[in-house]
């Protein structure tokens, strides 16, 4: 079956970085912007684990942002459901101070064009865990604009979460699409390559790999960008 799109992860993929560096430096600025509105540091940050394990187990009955907040908001207490300016604030400002933490590879946006070029339909497949802000900001820093995606996920617009195979049946949906026609880009194991469990083609950006089960990574195609273009354009 001829591949229609191809689906690409964001952080660590077309976004170079050490994706614990980057949270941990998130971590500590969204809950030293929150601590100045009275909210305790500690209880902020059990509250976003919390909430982002609610969105990874979401079944797509609400959409993930909903699930966040009724999540975020049992930790750290119902008036921060009057207080989301706090986040709307801390994504255009402290946020980008995590781009410091973040790589650049040009690579990542000449293939996006490259594929837009020979007519295959791009989506950024990023885990929607972020609102659109925040993945609007790390999409610029990858070199790339929303233009370059038909569509790219946030907690705003999908009820799953990676590594369910739901996720990735739902974007070949909205393509309307079989996930036989699509490939799946990214450097997690266990989040992004789960996509084949739907039928979808796969490839292991081994650049900034996690692989936090040890799992055999020979049974994916894998490699770093050169490998991935040959990949692609291999025909």
């Amino acid at each position: 079956m001829a591949i229609k799109a191809v689906l690409f992860d964001l952080d660590a993929t077309l976004l170079p970085m050490n994706q614990d560096e980057f949270l941990g430096l998130y971590f500590k600025l969204l809950a030293n912007r929150m601590a100045r509105y009275g909210y305790d540091p500690k209880e902020v940050v059990d509250g976003i684990w919390k909430g982002s394990y609610a969105m990874i187990k979401n079944d797509g009955t609400e959409l993930n942002e909903k699930v966040f907040w009724k999540a975020f908001a049992a930790v750290v207490g119902p008036r921060v459901l009057d207080d989301r300016f706090i986040f709307d604030e801390f994504y255009k400002n402290e946020f980008c101070q995590t781009k410091q933490i973040c790589g650049y590879t040009p690579k990542a946006g000449e293939i996006v064009k490259r594929l837009k070029k020979a007519g295959i339909r791009v989506v950024l497949a990023t885990n929607p865990l972020f609102p659109d802000v925040a993945t609007i900001n790390r999409m610029k820093w990858a070199g790339l604009e929303e233009e370059d995606f038909e569509f790219y996920t946030t907690y705003e617009n999908v009820g799953y979460c990676k590594p369910n195979p739901k996720y990735y049946t739902y974007i070949a949906n909205k393509l309307g699409l079989f996930p036989e026609e699509c490939i799946m880009v990214g450097n997690d194991v266990s989040d992004d390559m789960s996509a084949a469990k739907t039928g979808m083609q796969v490839f292991l950006l081994t650049d900034c790999l996690i692989n936090t089960k040890n799992e055999d990574i020979s049974q994916y195609p894998h490699g770093d960008f050169a490998a991935l273009e040959r990949f692609l354009f291999k025909d």
